[in-house]
Formats: structure tokens, sequence, C-alpha cells
């Protein structure tokens, strides 16, 4: 018989705005993290503050923002209209309360909620707005939600303004950091879709003349692309493109509102159609949509009425029309990208016969890689990818809310055991395990074409979802899992060197990771204590005593599946592959892997040099 159990009025309970946004944080910004991924909560708190003032900027009130970030907390300070002070408390404290639902006031503006103020404000342990105009100034303190200190209405000299401060609830947020890399980023993409406007961060100055035509020049070798960079502005549309000479894959960079959509949309979508079509049309030939993109780096961006995006944390656009009585969005990109895109290529013919030249030699790749390809693709449904490489999670299998596909990490492992370890502990909602077999091949170099000969590679893309464009990865998180000895550092040297080479996008989306696993395990009968360096060892052992038991981790394999749940779940660590933007995919690939031996040889004895002299003193 099934335990029964009451359902009265006292299990109805009705939770305040504060307590509902703590008790599913995830509603409002997505994941929890601790900062070592770009999407992770404190950066969504960022990002809800920073909007606001984006926003004051694009109404024409204020061309500076400030942003200053410490162990202290955050502080962003504009220099807009200022929040009217009679409505200070109402705007960071109550639901559906906000400027942004009065269009007369902002236009084309991405909060359009009125809740993200208020999950920072919800979900920071201090929270401070100060709001400066007409000659006054009205502050407001909260801790956790709950207003602390209300200020009255005082006169004041400061320029007019908001500054809010706010310190992440470490209680909700563990452990967690601001990486000054992921910031910087999100910060160059404001002022790219925003030019004249200034940000200064912690002292540096972020500002761009060009808007998306510098997004493309700072995030690629100028040499290396194909043509001079085609870049196209409208009164609500801008457009940039280009082609690489050694990239295979498409990559965009899609904005919304300010807002980058890193899932795509709409908008993404109907630029890769309007791009097919109009290349189609100058040319009058029907080239294959895959040739013409192949190795295209484009950016579009585009303002909306009221967007409407699939998620809190506006990932993806998932409107279909401008908004009032203007077009949708489809018709409009298509009919300007359509126009402007064949007036560029009538009037420059040198980039024009470029890029005919570009689709001709894709064409006859791909007509080159067909046979290769279905062979590849029978060698595949052989080995029974889902049964054997790859353990795949229930939001794939089952479908799930495509929401929590956000959440969904793929655990690249080397050997049974350890892919044995990770596969029973993993969360299988939304962890997954593709297991390698010996070492990859070292691709430097090689073409697309070894990624269809190779076994492992193939059966890896096909299972990310990655032969033709990103925009469909099945997992949002790739994560390295190799042992912390020389193979294992090999191991993942090879395969970042694959993604490097085929799919550097990845990368530069910030999608793949190495995964920290304990190197130590110290412990006595009350307790233990994982330890990922000789540092933290040192300090389990003085803060143990009594000689605790001291367990050296030689591998993945030696992990118990019970003591991995630890190190995959709620206190996984991850380190960022992240690429350093002053050196080009193709010197860093010649240098590391490429077959200058002396050189490296000569690399790493002067740098293990200085780290021991680092570690002596």
């Amino acid at each position: 018989m099934p335990v029964s159990s009451t359902y009265t009025e006292e299990n109805i309970r009705s939770l305040d705005w504060k307590e509902h946004i703590r008790m599913r944080p995830g509603m409002y910004i997505g994941k929890l993290g601790d900062g070592s991924t770009p999407d992770d909560g404190i950066y969504i708190l960022l990002k809800e503050v920073l909007d606001n003032s984006i926003d004051e900027f694009v109404m024409g009130a204020g061309k500076t923002i400030e942003i200053s970030i410490s162990d202290s907390g955050v502080a962003v300070r504009d220099y807009g209209r200022g929040i009217p002070l009679g409505k200070v408390v109402d705007v960071v404290s109550k639901m559906n309360t906000g400027g942004k639902y009065d269009t007369r006031a902002f236009k084309k503006s991405v909060g359009l909620n009125g809740v993200g103020t208020k999950a920072v404000n919800a979900l920071s342990s201090f929270f401070k707005v100060e709001s400066s105009r007409d000659g006054k100034l009205k502050s407001v303190v909260f801790e956790m939600g709950n207003l602390i200190e209300d200020h009255p209405v005082e006169d004041s000299s400061k320029r007019k303004g908001t500054k809010v401060v706010f310190r992440p609830d470490n209680t909700i947020f563990k452990h967690y950091k601001y990486r000054a890399e992921y910031v910087s980023k999100m910060l160059k993409y404001y002022v790219y879709l925003n030019p004249g406007l200034t940000i200064v961060f912690n002292g540096d100055k972020y500002f761009s003349d060009n808007g998306l035509k510098d997004l493309l020049e700072d995030n690629n070798d100028i040499e290396k692309l194909l043509y001079p960079i085609i870049h196209l502005k409208g009164n609500d549309i801008e457009v940039a493109l280009t082609h690489s000479r050694i990239q295979y894959s498409e990559e965009y960079y899609s904005f919304v509102n300010g807002q980058h959509t890193t899932q795509g949309g709409t908008h993404q979508s109907a630029f890769r159609e309007t791009l097919v079509k109009t290349i189609r049309d100058f040319y009058g030939k029907q080239y294959d949509a895959s040739d013409i993109r192949k190795s295209i780096i484009a950016a579009i961006s585009i303002k909306v009425m009221e967007p409407v995006f699939e998620s809190q944390t506006k990932t993806k656009l998932g409107s279909t029309d401008m908004g009032g009585k203007l077009p949708t969005v489809r018709s409009y990109i298509n009919e300007f990208v359509g126009k402007y895109l064949d007036n560029f290529l009538h009037k420059n013919p040198d980039s024009a016969d470029k890029i005919q030249k570009k689709i001709v030699q894709a064409e006859k790749e791909r007509k080159e890689l067909s046979g290769i390809r279905k062979l590849a693709r029978e060698r595949a449904k052989k080995s029974s990818l889902h049964n054997k490489k790859l353990r795949d999670c229930r939001v794939h299998l089952n479908d799930m809310n495509k929401e929590n596909r956000l959440d969904s990490t793929l655990f690249i492992t080397e050997g049974d055991s350890a892919s044995g370890s990770i596969t029973k502990s993993r969360n299988v909602n939304t962890q997954a395990v593709f297991s390698l077999r010996g070492k990859p091949l070292n691709c430097y170099s090689m073409t697309k074409k070894i990624v269809y000969e190779n076994e492992e590679f193939n059966l890896l893309q096909a299972a990310l979802n990655i032969e033709e464009s990103i925009e469909y990865l099945r997992y949002n998180n790739i994560v390295i899992a190799t042992d912390a000895d020389v193979d294992g550092m090999h191991i993942r040297l090879l395969l970042i060197t694959f993604f490097l080479q085929f799919f550097p996008e990845l990368i530069k989306e910030g999608h793949l990771y190495i995964l920290q696993t304990p190197l130590f395990r110290v412990r006595n009968k009350k307790e233990t204590i994982y330890c990922y360096s000789e540092n933290e060892r040192l300090d389990a052992f003085t803060k143990l005593g009594n000689k605790p038991e001291i367990t050296r981790f030689k591998g993945l394999g030696e992990i118990s599946p019970n003591e991995f749940k630890h190190f995959i779940g709620e206190n996984i660590r991850l380190d960022p592959v992240m690429l350093d933007e002053n050196f080009s995919i193709e010197d860093l690939l010649s240098f590391y892997m490429g077959k200058n031996t002396p050189d490296r040889q000569k690399f790493i004895i002067e740098n293990l040099k200085v780290e021991l002299d680092r570690i002596d003193s």
C-alpha cells in the first residue's frame, strides 16, 4: 500500500518576491556555478545591472560606465538619467515594476521583464542603490532582498546617474570568483554594439569606433582573412562578415538589443538563409548552402521592439517580428542583407571574385570528402555510438526542456576505469561521457579529411553535432577529463589541438574546459579534505593534525564513484580553455604541436627554471 500524505490548507504557501527568487534562482538567472564558466550566475547578476546602464546610453543619456570588481563586491556607476527618486525602492524590490514597460522611456531595451535588478537584490548579501538627479540623492541598502536602510532624499552635488553596489550571497554562489577574462569579453561586446560608449573596468578603458567590424578584427588574425571585412549598417541592423583562409566551420556572433545571443535564434537563422540566397542570386548559380557558408565569420546585431527570448538569461531570440507595424525578423534581414550585400559585391569585384573562388574550392573539397563521410557514418552506426563511445544524458535522450540543455556537459575521458567512474557518479540528466581509446592523433596541419578517417575524431564530432556548425552544439560544456600526469597532459594537448584546428569557435565561445580533480585525500576519523595542490595538502595536514591518512591519487580510475560525485557535482572545479588574443591560433599550434622540437625544448627548460626559482623563493 502506498503511504498516504496529508494535503490541506496548511500545505499551501505564498512566497513573497525575494523568497521565490532565492528558492528558485535558476528560474531567474539560469545556473549558479562558481564563476568558472561565462554563463554562471554571478556574471548574469553583473549583466542585469549593466544592461540598465547600457539602456541609458542607448536612450542618449550618459556616455561612460564605470565598473569595479574586488573581493568586497561589484560596483556599477552610470551617468544616465538616474532612477526617479520616489521609485528607487520599488524599482529594485517590487516585481513587474520598471521603466522598461513604458516604451516612451525605453524603446528597444534588453531588460523588458521587470525582474533583473530584483534578482540581483534578492541574491546578494549586500545591495545598495544610489540615484542622483536634479541636484538630489536617494540611497537605499538591502540584504538578501530585505530593506535595511532607506535614507531620505538629500541635496547632492554628484553628477546625475545611478550607482549599484552588490555582493553575491556566498551561501548561494559557493566559492565564487569573478574571472577578469570573462568580464572583459562581456564588456568588449557592449562597446562593439554601442560605438561611442566608454566602459572603464578596474581602470582599463573599453571603446569601439567601428562596431562589429572591430569585433571581427579583434577576434581574428587579419592576415588569415580571405578579403577585407564587409561592414553593413542600417537603422536597426548591423552586419559584418568575411571568410577565413584557414578555418573550416561557420562562426557567428549574434546580438539583439545589445544582448549576446550565444544560442542564436530567429535572427541568426534568417541571416544564414539570406546569405545563401543573396550569394546564389548574385552569381546566378545554385551553390550548395554549406559551400557558401564554409569558413564564414560573421556578426549580426538587430534591434527589436519588445523582444521575446527563449529563456530568462536571454541567450536565444524567439521573436519572429520586429515589433509594432514592422515586418518579420526574417523579411527585415532578407531585405537589408539582400540589398546591401548585393550592392557591395557589385562595387567590390575583387572581394566578389575571392568569395566565388572560395565557394568553388569548398565545393571541390566537399565532393572529395563525400565518399569518406559516407563510410565514416556507416562506421559510426556499426560502432553503436550511443552504446559504446557515448553514454548520453537524459536531456538529449528524452528531448527534455530545451532550457535544460544549457546545463548539459560532455566529459571526454580516456580509458575504461576513468570513464567507468565518471559514468557511475555523473548526473544522468545533464552529464554525458565520451570514452576515448588511447591517445588521439596529433592532427596539427592536417585537413578536415582526417576527422572522417580517424574513428575517434569522427565519433566525437558526431557526438557533439558540430560537423557543419556549432549552432546546434549538443552540449554547452565540453570537459576534458584526463589524469593529472604526463600522459594525461599530453591527451589534453592533443584534444585541444583537434578543437583549435577544426572547431576554434568552440574555444572562442567558451565551451571547452579542463576538469580539475584532487591530487590528495587527507582524512582522519572525523573529517576528509580533498586537495588539488601541494599547498592545499600541507594546509589540510596542519588542520587535521595527529598524523592523518594521506592518499595520493595517481589517476581518475583510482577515485571511487562515490567520491567522484563530489568532484563533478556542486563542487566541480573547471579550468576554462581560453585563447590569448595576442597570439594567432596558427602560431600557437605551430609552436606547441609542430616540428620545431628544439625551440620547444628550449622554451620548456627556460620556463621550468623560472618556475623552480619562484617556488624556491
